[in-house]
């Protein structure tokens, strides 16, 4: 169904930001974008090019070729239905009117994969009718990446229970023998009975298999956890319930009462990254300033070049976090891409460095939400756990 969709509220979005109109497109459900931000739903798959624009002013218009003319019937807005390929051209020049500048769901180089949902080959076409193409990624985070205050809810509810499980799941470390893989069973066990999902995952890593951002332990690399091992769990899960969004956090253990102090010295520059980061933002928001994905990146990096350890941070500060755990909200990056993207209210996302050595990784993540002031969500890890029985 489409009898939710606010025009009113994405024209005035496309007004603020001097664009002419929004055109979505799919074929096949390539786009699963475009049916969140339509809160549309189709009767069937579709098998034909499907066109739906919305202008800064006026009314929408909805583009369906004409053996599946009632595809777009949800949504609000003038019909056109066209057959041939030739006819679908000029139908969309028809549909779009005289504008000049349409967002899509398009990303430049694409820097921003998580919009990049549109082939090149249709952008092409549009821009050979004589449009300038930019990216919707701005429009999507406003859209699609701010969470209700029921979504904040679960959130929180669901970062209750899945630090309650962390404790958990290092109180079994220190209190018996145990792997890799049984750790990461012992926690989806955990998710299963505090009514939790997750689509893949947790991360349960041991010394140089911390030095994996992505490592996840089968039962065929699952390495012992014994005295002396540094311990890192990545965990993350939203409710069973609709609407729910993600909570996302890594914390690292020794099994042990004294740490080698190399490690305390990481884990000591990796919470200072943490913490800087963190600390940028609050003070943006609290200062109402704009902040932008990148520079809180540069933030948190920076920190870790300071102390000689940059080199060994090679993923993005942080990614939004939403109903998937990489969400399409802006993202705290400017190592894998350049992110230009303001964080706005409404939206939640991860502030994770880490310093990944031959020997050892560490990484620390928390969440942050902004609402009036920018908040971590859930508890911050101070120290590395000492594991003991």
């Amino acid at each position: 169904m489409g009898a939710n969709l606010e025009v009113a509220a994405i024209q005035e979005a496309l007004r603020e930001a001097g664009l002419d109109g929004w055109l979505f497109f799919d074929h096949h459900r390539r786009d699963p974008l475009a049916y969140r931000v339509l809160k549309f739903s189709p009767a069937q798959t579709p098998t034909r090019r499907w066109y739906y624009f919305i202008p800064a002013q006026g009314e929408p218009t909805k583009l369906v070729h004409k053996i599946e003319s009632r595809m777009l019937d949800a949504l609000p807005g003038r019909a056109i239905a066209y057959a041939g390929w030739v006819e679908q051209r000029e139908a969309l020049r028809t549909a779009l009117g005289p504008v000049k500048r349409i967002a899509m769901q398009y990303s430049p180089e694409c820097a921003v994969p998580y919009v990049a949902m549109v082939d090149a080959g249709t952008v092409e076409l549009v821009r050979s009718l004589g449009y300038e193409v930019v990216s919707s990624a701005d429009l999507i985070q406003r859209f699609e990446a701010v969470w209700s205050d029921a979504q904040f809810d679960q959130h929180v509810r669901a970062g209750v229970k899945v630090d309650a499980i962390r404790r958990a799941a290092f109180e079994r470390i220190a209190a018996e023998p145990s792997t890799e893989f049984g750790i990461k069973t012992f926690i989806l066990g955990a998710f299963e009975r505090e009514g939790l999902f997750t689509d893949h995952g947790p991360i349960v890593a041991v010394n140089e298999h911390a030095s994996d951002p992505h490592y996840e332990p089968s039962a065929e690399s699952s390495r012992n956890i014994v005295k002396g091992d540094l311990v890192l769990i990545d965990l993350w899960a939203k409710l069973r319930e609709p609407g729910a969004v993600y909570y996302d956090i890594t914390w690292t253990g020794y099994l042990g009462a004294s740490p080698p102090a190399r490690m305390g010295e990481v884990f000591a520059a990796v919470a200072g990254a943490r913490d800087r980061a963190v600390e940028q933002v609050q003070r943006a928001i609290e200062a109402g300033e704009s902040i932008r994905g990148f520079e809180v990146d540069d933030a948190c990096r920076g920190y870790l070049r300071e102390r000689g350890l940059a080199d060994y941070f090679f993923h993005r500060t942080g990614h939004s976090i939403g109903e998937d755990v990489h969400g399409t909200g802006a993202n705290m990056d400017n190592l894998e891409t350049h992110d230009e993207r303001r964080l706005i209210r409404g939206t939640c996302f991860s502030i994770e460095p880490g310093v990944y050595l031959p020997e050892f990784g560490i990484r620390s993540e928390v969440n942050v939400h902004i609402g009036e002031r920018a908040t971590v969500t859930g508890e911050v890890q101070q120290g590395l756990l000492r594991l003991l029985p």
